[in-house]
């Protein structure tokens, strides 16, 4: 979860490091590969919103939607039937991350933050993927392909949609 939490918090401010992005949205490919080299690869959506929402839709191999807002995450999980409720508290700076982003030439450019080094490559100004290690030294990677900015999102589209009968694990 904190992998996912602090990609968001990058992508936030890349995002914010556009000044005249309002809204994004792209299809994302995120493999993570573990110390014996074996990969898994997730795949689906992504939407984004100024000035703190977002909404990864995953869609292979399993489906799931993380929504944020502000300084709360809701992971739901259909297959699961629960929704997990995440408070991130202000401790987080969402400034800091491409604060320290230091370009590394070629479009390529190196954030540290919580401890952990973000590598992002931009190819004509386009977010193409951003690679890290997280929490179990696995490396990830994030592909970005078919990024549309400025589209309309409407808020209601970041607001989980949490079935009744599904369990609601919180904080």
């Amino acid at each position: 979860m904190k992998s996912i939490l602090l990609l968001f918090l990058l992508f936030n401010q890349l995002f914010a490091f556009f000044e005249d992005i309002q809204t994004f949205s792209a299809s994302f490919r995120q493999s993570i590969t573990d110390d014996h080299n074996k990969t898994i690869v997730y795949s689906g959506k992504i939407l984004t919103k100024r000035p703190d929402m977002a909404l990864w839709i995953y869609i292979a191999p399993v489906e799931k939607k993380i929504y944020m807002q502000k300084h709360t995450v809701i992971v739901v999980e259909p297959e699961l039937e629960q929704a997990i409720v995440k408070e991130l508290g202000n401790d987080l700076d969402l400034f800091a991350i491409f604060s320290k982003a230091k370009s590394l030439g070629n479009g390529s450019y190196l954030a540290d933050y919580m401890d952990v080094s973000f590598k992002i490559e931009m190819e004509d100004d386009t977010i193409k993927s951003i690679s890290y290690k997280d929490d179990f030294e696995n490396s990830v990677e994030v592909i970005f392909e078919n990024q549309k900015t400025n589209i309309e999102l409407k808020e209601s589209l970041f607001k989980a949609d949490i079935p009744n009968d599904y369990d609601v694990i919180g904080d």
